[in-house]
C-alpha cells in the first residue's frame, strides 16, 4: 500500500475542520429544534419531540412567519426568472463589443464590491425622495436586483464565450430565422446554464438580508422576520423554524439539481439520436 505523507494527513485534518466549521452550526440547530415541551435554547437538550415543529403551525404571539416566507417565496421566485430573462439577453449583447460596453461591464460588477447594506440604504432613500412606496415588491425587488444580476450575467458571458457559432451557421443555411436559431438551436444548448443561473438568482434572493433590510417598507420578508424573532423569541420554535427553511432550501437546490440531470441527459440522448442519424 502507497504511504500518505504528513501533508496530505495535515490537509486532511484542516478540510475536515473547515467543514465541521461551516456546517456544525446548521447542525447545532437543527438537533436543539428537537428539544422537548421544556426544551430551552441551549444544550443539555431536555427531552426529544416535534412539539416546536408543531407550534410553528400554531397561532404565534409575535411575527408573521408564514406571511414572510410567502413573500420570500414570491420575490424569489420573481428575481429568478428577471435574472434569468436579462442575463440572457445581455449574453447575447455582449456577445459583439459595442460603445460603451467595456464601461457597462465594470458597472455591473461594480455592484458586488459594494457593501450591501449601502445599496439598501441607497435603494431606500431613491425611492422615498422620488415619492414611490417603500415596498418589497418594488424596492426590495431592485436591491436584490443589484446582487443577483451580476452573478447571472458572468455565468452567460462565461458561456457565450465558448459557445460554437457553427451551430448557428448551420441552422442559418437552412433557412432558419434569428427567433428560429435562438430558440431552437442556441436554448437548447444552454438550458443547462441557464438552470444554474435560476438556482443563483433564488438562493441569493431567498435569503438576502442586508440589500432587503432598508428597503422592504413594512412587510419582512423572510430573513428580516427571523432576525427580528431573535430579539424577543426565547424558544426552540426559533430553531425549529432555521431547520424548516434550511430544509426548503435544500428541497429547492434539489429540484434544480433533478432538472439540470433532466435537461443534460435529454441533450445527451439528442445528441446520440443525430450521431445515429449521420450514420
Amino acid at each position: 500500500m502507497e504511504r500518505r505523507s504528513a501533508s496530505f494527513y495535515i490537509l486532511a485534518s484542516f478540510f475536515t475542520l473547515f467543514v465541521v466549521f461551516l456546517y456544525g452550526p446548521i447542525i447545532t440547530i437543527g438537533i436543539l429544534s428537537f428539544q422537548g415541551p421544556q426544551g430551552g435554547l441551549t444544550f443539555p437538550m431536555n427531552g426529544v419531540s416535534l412539539y416546536w415543529f408543531r407550534d410553528l403551525f400554531e397561532q404565534q404571539a409575535v411575527g408573521d412567519i408564514w406571511g414572510s416566507f410567502r413573500r420570500s417565496l414570491a420575490l424569489g421566485l420573481t428575481v429568478m426568472v428577471t435574472t434569468v430573462v436579462i442575463s440572457v439577453l445581455g449574453g447575447l449583447a455582449f456577445r459583439k463589443r459595442f460603445k460603451g460596453s467595456g464601461v457597462l461591464f465594470y458597472l455591473t460588477v461594480t455592484s458586488l464590491v459594494i457593501p450591501s447594506i449601502l445599496v439598501s440604504l441607497g435603494v431606500g432613500l431613491v425611492f422615498d425622495q422620488l415619492g414611490f412606496t417603500v415596498h418589497w415588491s418594488t424596492s426590495g425587488f431592485g436591491a436584490q436586483l443589484t446582487w443577483t444580476l451580476p452573478f447571472g450575467l458572468l455565468i452567460m458571458f462565461a458561456v457565450f464565450n465558448r459557445f460554437d457559432k457553427s451551430y448557428e451557421e448551420a441552422a442559418r443555411d437552412q433557412g432558419a430565422t434569428s427567433w428560429q436559431t435562438f430558440a431552437h438551436v442556441v436554448l437548447p444548448i444552454i438550458a443547462p446554464s441557464l438552470l444554474g443561473v435560476a438556482l443563483f438568482g433564488f438562493t441569493l434572493s431567498y435569503d438576502e438580508f442586508a440589500r432587503t433590510l432598508l428597503t422592504s417598507g413594512s412587510y419582512n420578508t423572510l430573513p428580516l422576520e427571523i432576525f427580528g424573532m431573535t430579539t424577543n423569541v426565547t424558544t426552540p420554535v426559533l430553531y425549529a423554524l432555521g431547520s424548516l427553511t434550511t430544509g426548503f432550501s435544500l428541497v429547492m437546490i434539489g429540484c434544480f439539481f433533478l432538472a439540470f440531470w433532466i435537461v443534460s441527459s435529454r441533450k445527451k440522448l439528442a445528441g446520440s439520436d443525430a450521431g445515429k442519424g449521420m450514420v
